[in-house]
């Protein structure tokens, strides 16, 4: 029961005198300040103005104090929050951001399941096979950026932001790969150990590095190939929107590790330690890979590829394996030039390098 004083003390009216009403007075800097929602709507970059669209490039904030609001001696300390611009930004976070609050699309209702096709066995248990592969890479591949983004600064709120709408992403890729596979009554089949790689990343670097460069590239590379596989028209818009969200996570790693060699270029090698460790992982136990896919999922592809398991068919579809293999790691290449390392052409490993044949 709510005792007689607190009751007098709710009802009694606020004493102007003892009111503060410092917070009324506006930032002289920022005297004037309008913005306008642009032909997108109002964006994050439409509000990236005046003092408000300037990330630090170190900053003390170690509290949940966002960017742009004033200080206070009594907030509290969370003391988890990188301090470095370099430890988290990419130039692409804003723009991504908004890319991908305006391409959500739904599993349950942006798919075509009722035009779901009867399809040759074969074919069916081959796409099952690899829809398992991707539901267990796809829930890695949201967990690892989880793991990071409570250190974010509220000072680079925009890189928080994004990674949010990374997650999202993945679990709609798990989810809907998950579909797939029961869709036709086939489900789960085979499973691998997952991209297991990707969890021992203890840097946001290292995650950058070996999540977005590494493996978010090559499904990347894998879904755009989809049109080459999918055995249906439903299979064909899975891949494509799956796709087009691959490609965000993509372009903020690259634009991450870009921004970290260009400013702190001592630590490239500290990248390639990184690029060792996961190109180390792509094809030298073709039955643990968690990044290209391996073992029964290469099979998998063969199948889909060629159109069956018979022998003629399946030697059709290791030749189009090896298309789609080269294509990974030629778009693979193309990301280390974007950021920088180039260079690194001449440590990749042997098994790699075959499939690049002339580039250099």
């Amino acid at each position: 029961m709510v005792k007689a004083e607190t009751l007098e003390m709710l009802r009694k009216e606020p004493d102007a005198e003892d009111m503060d009403l410092s917070w009324l007075e506006k930032p002289a800097a920022e005297q004037g300040l309008r913005v306008t929602a642009g032909r997108r709507g109002l964006t994050l970059e439409d509000i990236s103005v005046g003092t408000y669209g300037d990330p630090p490039e170190m900053t003390r904030n170690q509290s949940g104090r966002m960017r742009g609001s004033a200080p206070r001696d009594d907030a509290q300390n969370l003391g988890q929050h990188w301090l470095l611009k370099t430890e988290s930004w990419s130039d692409s976070s804003m723009m991504i951001y908004e890319e991908a609050l305006q391409r959500q699309w739904s599993s349950a209702t942006d798919i075509p399941w009722e035009d779901m096709p009867e399809l040759d066995e074969d074919i069916e248990l081959a796409m099952s096979q690899l829809c398992t592969f991707l539901t267990q890479v796809e829930f890695i591949a949201g967990d690892v950026p989880a793991k990071f983004a409570p250190n974010v600064s509220a000072e680079h709120f925009e890189t928080g932001l994004f990674l949010a709408s990374q997650i999202m992403d993945e679990a709609r890729h798990l989810d809907v790969f998950r579909k797939r596979a029961l869709a036709n009554g086939i489900g789960l089949l085979q499973a691998g150990p997952g991209a297991v790689g990707l969890l021992t990343a203890q840097s946001f670097l290292d995650m950058t590095a070996s999540l977005h460069l590494v493996g978010e590239g090559f499904i990347q590379s894998m879904f755009r190939m989809g049109e080459l596989f999918a055995p249906s028209e439903v299979d064909k818009r899975i891949f494509r929107l799956s796709a087009q969200d691959e490609s965000r996570h993509v372009a903020f790693g690259v634009m991450h590790m870009k921004h970290v060699l260009d400013n702190e270029p001592e630590r490239r090698e500290e990248v390639h330690t990184y690029l060792d460790r996961m190109e180390g992982r792509i094809g030298s136990q073709p039955n643990q890979s968690g990044l290209t896919g391996g073992g029964d999922t290469s099979e998998a592809l063969a199948i889909l590829l060629g159109g069956g398991k018979d022998e003629a068919h399946l030697n059709e579809g290791y030749k189009k394996l090896m298309a789609v293999r080269r294509r990974q790691f030629t778009e693979y290449l193309h990301r280390l030039q974007v950021v920088g390392l180039g260079d690194r052409i001449e440590r990749l490993p042997e098994r790699i390098r075959m499939f690049l044949g002339d580039i250099s």
